[in-house]
């Protein structure tokens, strides 16, 4: 059986409204660093940039 505890769900924000669209997880063992994406915010209609909140 596979090891729990290797992957946190997280929640991703807009860099320019502030929105908190996405939720989504990592493995933080493979991705210490924050994670940073390029998505579609409903609140600003158009892609920005999103990074992982905390």
């Amino acid at each position: 059986m596979a090891k729990k505890g290797n992957r946190n769900s997280l929640i991703l924000k807009c860099t320019v409204c502030g929105e908190e669209a996405y939720i989504t997880s990592k493995n933080k063992k493979n991705t210490p660093d924050k994670l940073v994406k390029e998505k579609f915010c409903p609140h600003c209609r158009k892609k920005t940039t999103f990074k992982e909140k905390k």
